[in-house]
């Protein structure tokens, strides 16, 4: 199920795969364990994602797809408030970090989904042909 998961994704959420890769990266690299900071991320995430679940208007079908985007209108402000404290200070050019080993680490790990998605879509539609 979850091979056909990614095997199927569009490109927008290989994107979205490859932001949070990104994100967890420099989060490992630049972990900072103050509970301030996770908490105003916190705050944020949860008054920026109300703000955006009400500009959606009506509620959309209940459901799997409708959880997960419920999930991303908070996680993402959460991400990008978290984000911004931990590089804050560090020499950051907008979300690349100042040092290429900082940088090669996520570089390659999105990368590395990316074939890896690339992959499994070859392989689906290879054995789609076989049926």
């Amino acid at each position: 199920m979850l091979k056909r998961y990614f095997a199927r994704l569009p490109a927008g959420r290989i994107v979205l795969w490859c932001y949070l890769i990104w994100w967890a990266c420099i989060v490992w690299r630049y972990f900072d364990p103050t509970l301030r900071l996770w908490c105003n991320s916190a705050g944020l995430a949860v008054i920026i994602g109300l703000a955006l679940r009400l500009s959606f208007g009506a509620p959309p079908v209940p459901g799997w797809p409708a959880r997960w985007q419920n999930f991303r209108t908070y996680f993402t402000p959460f991400a990008v408030s978290s984000f911004a404290a931990l590089i804050k200070g560090q020499g950051f050019i907008l979300v690349v970090p100042p040092r290429l080993a900082d940088t090669l680490v996520p570089v390659a790990a999105c990368a590395t989904f990316v074939t890896a998605v690339l992959l499994l879509k070859l392989q689906e539609k290879s054995h789609g042909k076989d049926d």
